[in-house]
């Protein structure tokens, strides 16, 4: 064991330096800092507090950051809903508004002009703002609501059920659910849903393995039937979903986040509930494939498939539910894949006022939302849906069974989610009534798109948001990306994006692959043994925004969460002289590793196992606490970690910053922000301001980009 006293340009928290080192498939693998892992140890309690001392006094240094704040907050205060859920005589949605710490769920009359009641409401249920909604769904009748919570952001949801006239719980708790999806029964005495094993019985294991169940209402949840899961690999994720007729079941089992999918039908009316014959769809496969079946649908009748199985891109496939498990030879083809494009969402619309079920389809090209309505028996286009600008869609839901209404929502980098309705009989589409009044553009900003080749040619894409629209002179750039499973970068409203645009700044959002920007062929791309593609990538665009002249050397800073985290870790730790400072946060920094803590073990699909000799070397390769090296002139960096963060630990956080304390022989800070009581992603709306502002004022610090002079308002 052997410790440094090497002096620093910072005096850092002391960080013993150990000599752990582990051999792997004949690798020997150093791991001086293994003792971070243990969060509740003394030595790490003592080394944290002097991190947080060490961060409040250089925050302190900060210029502007008061009206970063100001800033980030007034453009983060608008007034958002989401898409309704329509069920029985009652639509209910979320709504925040400007000011308003979380979302609450409304509830009203489904006609119009029905008057409007806060059902559930997180700041009720706990004043300190700990407390979040995950997820929540009606009964088909509409007069129960499944609902889940969890505190401190966790994610480790209780799910009850309210009854919706009164607002009492009459059923629950229901523990170890994680955002689970709901598939009511009509009559609302049942529902089916996703649940992780029992951790009495199978320690450190209830977070991996997961069981789809059968929950009576009034019964012990200790009781409920399982129908899915048993013998099936622990880091599968499943989705449930049930036809409001009670009709059709349908069970998707995702392994890890990858994208590939098994799927398997039910028909309820031919089995006993808690045991119903699932037949599978497909298995086994690579692609993603999602069911669509309409209420009222019989044996001999078409469901839909949205599936990229022989279609990398996406199409779309009739089929009749007794031929489902003939596989494609039994499909026909009714939106074929699009060349350029991707698509990402469908809606089935089919009521009486309509000829055919129409398909109400949402598609990507070159990252931008396309929205097209296709007869899905004729298997032809019939419009073209027009949008606000070039921005994104999601958030789709469709309205009760036999109806012809859909809702979606729209944003882009200037433009707030707003609701919009779909009208099929129409074709259609206008402002959903019930949104927000004063969502509006705000000004200050220009976007554009460039494309510019990577370092093996590929074609890559990124949005430039600019006060100017073009490179005017070089400013001071901010950098961020994905690149991961499957996840596209689509346009999207971001405070912290225009607060640092109107500051007079550039803003670089890039696509990369390992993303969902080009389809499953271009996530592949950037994943397992390619993962060093979503890197060069990266880099690629830094040279681009260097070359264009946006920026210049010394003017350019990068930011990335969570996957992107990883990206930004590997960006410093590749190539650390070409960017002033890095804002890294909740990330995976240590690849060797990562599967033994967090959701790391359902993440393999996407990484690899460094229990695999053949991946090892990959991961070993790129991992960027790995490839910290001593003397080197690392940049200005900030970590960010939340102790409530069950995704990604935040020993990733805490043994980069302690290894890049170490070895940096740069001028720039290395910082490590903990937040305690909130997780990997949703926290009261103040607390996210304060994160954002935190991350802005650091990097602008480094790049010389004065903070704003006054927080202004959107603008009409």
């Amino acid at each position: 064991m052997t410790t440094d006293a090497r002096p620093t340009r910072r005096q850092y928290p002391h960080a013993e330096r150990q000599d752990v080192v582990q051999e792997l498939h004949g690798l020997r693998v150093p791991d001086p800092y293994r003792w971070l892992e243990h969060a509740g140890s003394a030595a790490t309690i003592r080394w944290s507090a002097e991190q947080e001392t060490l961060y409040a006094a250089e925050r302190t240094s900060w210029p502007g950051l008061e009206r970063w704040e100001a800033e980030v907050a007034a453009l983060n205060s608008v007034d958002r809903v989401w898409s309704p859920k329509v069920r029985g005589d009652r639509v209910f949605w979320l709504r925040q508004d400007a000011g308003r710490e979380h979302p609450v769920l409304v509830v009203a009359g489904a006609g119009a002009g029905t008057a409007e009641r806060v059902l559930l409401d997180p700041g009720a249920l706990d004043p300190s703002g700990r407390t979040v909604l995950d997820s929540w769904e009606p009964s088909v009748e509409g007069d129960l609501l499944a609902f889940q919570v969890s505190r401190d952001g966790t994610e480790d949801s209780v799910l009850r059920v309210l009854d919706v006239a009164t607002g009492a719980v009459v059923d629950g708790p229901v523990d170890r659910v994680r955002k689970s999806s709901i598939g009511w029964l009509p009559g609302g005495g049942a529902f089916y849903y996703v649940r992780y094993l029992d951790p009495r019985l199978h320690p450190g294991e209830e977070r991996y393995h997961r069981r789809v169940q059968l929950h009576r209402l009034g019964t012990a949840p200790e009781t409920d039937a399982v129908v899915f899961g048993e013998g099936r690999d622990r880091t599968e994720f499943y989705s449930v979903s049930v036809t409001a007729d009670g009709r059709w079941l349908a069970v998707t089992a995702t392994l890890g986040t990858g994208r590939g999918t098994d799927l398997h039908l039910a028909d309820l009316a031919t089995g006993p509930l808690d045991r119903p014959a699932l037949r599978p769809v497909q298995e086994g496969r690579v692609a993603a494939t999602r069911l669509h079946v309409v209420p009222g649908t019989g044996p001999g009748d078409l469901v839909w498939l949205r599936t990229d199985r022989d279609a990398a891109r996406g199409r779309v496939v009739a089929c009749r539910p007794a031929e489902l498990h003939l596989g494609p030879g039994a499909w026909r083809e009714v939106v074929p894949e699009r060349p350029g494009a991707v698509l990402t969402h469908l809606v089935v619309l089919s009521g009486p006022e309509l000829k055919h079920p129409l398909g109400l389809a949402a598609w990507t090209r070159d990252t931008v939302a396309e929205v097209t309505v296709h007869d899905l028996v004729e298997g032809r286009q019939v419009a073209t849906v027009p949008l606000p600008g070039t921005g994104a869609v999601g958030d789709f839901t469709a309205g009760p069974p036999g109806g012809h209404e859909a809702w979606f929502a729209y944003t882009d980098f200037v433009t707030a989610p707003r609701v919009l309705r779909f009208d099929a009989r129409t074709l259609r589409v206008t402002r959903w009534e019930r949104d927000a009044p004063d969502t509006r553009a705000v000004g200050g900003a220009v976007t554009r798109q460039v494309a510019f080749p990577s370092r093996d040619g590929t074609t890559v894409r990124m949005f430039v948001i600019s006060p100017a629209g073009r490179p005017d002179r070089p400013r001071p750039a901010l950098l961020t990306g994905y690149g991961g499973f499957g996840r596209t970068m689509s346009p999207r409203y971001r405070a912290q994006v225009l607060a640092w645009v109107r500051a007079g700044g550039v803003f670089a959002w890039a696509g990369l692959r390992g993303g969902g920007e080009e389809g499953e062929a271009w996530h592949r791309a950037g994943s397992g043994e390619h993962k060093q593609n979503t890197f060069d990538d990266f880099a690629a665009a830094a040279d681009r925004l260097l070359a264009d002249g946006w920026t210049e050397p010394g003017g350019l800073a990068v930011m990335g969460g969570s996957n992107g985290g990883l990206l930004v870790g590997a960006a410093l730790t590749q190539q650390p002289e070409k960017y002033a400072a890095v804002v890294c946060m909740a990330p995976l920094l240590d690849m060797v590793r990562y599967e033994l803590s967090g959701l790391g073990p359902s993440w393999t699909p996407e990484y690899g196992s460094a229990q695999d000799p053949a991946r090892l070397p990959t991961l070993l390769g790129y991992s960027p606490y790995h490839r910290v090296t001593p003397g080197t002139a690392y940049p200005a960096v900030l970590l960010t970690a939340a102790d409530g963060d069950t995704r990604t630990d935040p020993l990733h956080a805490r043994k980069m910053c302690a290894a890049l304390q170490h070895a940096t022989s740069g001028d720039g800070p290395v910082l490590l922000r903990l937040e305690r009581g909130v997780g990997h992603g949703e926290r009261s709306a103040s607390r996210a301001v304060a994160l954002q502002a935190e991350c802005l004022a650091f990097l602008a610090s480094r790049v010389g980009l004065p903070a704003p002079e006054r927080p202004g308002p959107a603008s009409p």
